[in-house]
């Protein structure tokens, strides 16, 4: 038997198992994170997240695009022809035949706009502005000679259709005086 203090044990023995640290030691086991690992993982966090939002709306803002340009082309081929569906001239008569500045026809009187809108020339300068958001320009100019005929055998149709973001969109035809 032993005497003394410590609870049975002799002075000066060490207890069985793992020896007993300093207490300023024991705190560097302890388990967690520190409070900057918790602010360093919050701005990768936020960064990475910002980053994924940013690519997310871009696509949400470049989806429409297709929308908006394929409704001006829609525009553009509905107004083209429209205008296509017009006499060549002014003195083209019903049918076409005898054309207009043939040996057989009468002359033709060229590109002039007035108000009927019964020959492609009357669309020059035409601008329609119905559809705010599109508004639509027509040019018609003599273009024989891009086709290897007469200049005024040939006139060249321009349809320009300008969108919301600033773009526009052409479409061009010809119509030939046969």
């Amino acid at each position: 038997m032993m005497h003394g203090r410590g609870g049975g044990k002799a002075t000066g023995q060490r207890s069985k198992g793992r020896p007993r640290a300093p207490s300023f030691i024991s705190r560097a086991y302890q388990a967690g994170v520190t409070l900057i690992e918790v602010i360093v993982f919050i701005v990768v966090v936020n960064l990475a997240f910002v980053a994924v939002m940013q690519v997310y709306g871009q696509a949400i803002v470049n989806s429409v695009d297709p929308v908006i340009r394929v409704r001006a082309i829609e525009l553009a081929r509905a107004t083209l022809d429209e205008v296509l569906a017009r006499r060549f001239d002014e003195n083209t008569p019903a049918g076409g035949i005898p054309a207009c500045g043939s040996a057989d026809g009468v002359a033709c009187s060229g590109i002039v706009a007035d108000s009927a809108y019964d020959d492609v020339g009357d669309f020059d300068g035409y601008i329609d502005n119905s559809t705010t958001a599109f508004p639509i320009v027509v040019s018609v100019v003599e273009a024989g000679d891009d086709l290897g005929l007469s200049v005024n055998m040939a006139r060249k149709i321009t349809v320009t259709v300008s969108m919301p973001d600033g773009h526009r969109v052409s479409l061009a035809a010809y119509k030939v005086n046969y």
